[in-house]
């Protein structure tokens, strides 16, 4: 059984009926948990209110770095994550790729994320493009050695994936991976340890191949897995039962 460690339920544009054949669709295909991640405090209770019926689903509780219009305060930010029903902090991050003019803004926000990870004792999701460097300080000054967490939707360098793992993080991999274009990350993933290693959707942006072009759902984490197997040469069932274990016990979430 797989699970998409990463989607946006909020995001597809979709009716409740609609939403509810979307996920039903994914667990026919083997997907058996969903992470739907917050990207602003502002909607997150209409986030967690979208998905409040599926049992199978989680929520996390951040703001996108390319959110910042909708920054909040340390204080507001641990007040809306100190709920039971939020898993993980995030996500947050750095993206200087398509916004490197609020990197100061950015960076506040990223270390009043970890701190409140530390504070609630929960892992991390974050997002980072072209800020390499400056991901890897702010974690290393700022995070507690317990805090985990996960830098999703992976698309930087082995270096950067293997400081990130020695800080307690793993790394997730989304349908990116099956583009012709990747060769770069394809080489970084059969690189990465097994035990490290979690797959998504990151839906509904980024569908893998054959579905590229196409709005993404979660019930094509499948396709993202397949393709992780081959080319690390195991088989699809280990790939799920070794991702899904990983991301069950970062989350903390009972299976």
């Amino acid at each position: 059984m797989f699970v998409d460690s990463h989607c946006h339920l909020d995001r597809l544009d979709q009716s409740h009926e609609q939403l509810s054949e979307t996920l039903q669709f994914a667990r026919n295909r083997g997907v058996e948990h969903f992470l739907c991640v917050s990207v602003s405090v502002k909607d997150f209770p209409s986030m967690a209110e979208t998905v409040v019926n599926f049992n199978d689903v989680s929520i996390s509780c951040g703001v996108h770095p390319l959110y910042q219009e909708d920054a909040c305060t340390y204080e507001e930010l641990l007040a809306t994550a100190d709920n039971d029903r939020v898993v993980a902090i995030g996500e947050t991050g750095l993206d200087y790729f398509y916004s490197a003019e609020t990197k100061e803004v950015q960076l506040a926000s990223f270390i009043d994320h970890i701190k409140v990870a530390n504070k609630l004792g929960k892992p991390l999701i974050i997002h980072t493009r072209e800020a390499r460097q400056d991901t890897i300080n702010v974690l290393k000054e700022h995070k507690l050695p317990e805090t985990q967490g996960v830098l999703h939707c992976f698309t930087e360098d082995l270096e950067m994936a293997q400081s990130a793992i020695e800080l307690g993080m793993y790394i997730s991999i989304s349908g990116i991976v099956t583009f012709k274009t990747a060769t770069e990350l394809q080489e970084v993933v059969k690189n990465i340890p097994l035990n490290k290693l979690l797959i998504e959707t990151d839906s509904p942006w980024l569908a893998p191949v054959p579905y590229r072009g196409k709005p993404n759902q979660p019930g094509f984490v499948r396709e993202v897995g397949e393709f992780i197997a081959d080319l690390k040469g195991i088989s699809v069932d280990e790939l799920a039962y070794v991702t899904t274990k990983n991301f069950y016990d970062l989350f903390a979430i009972p299976k």
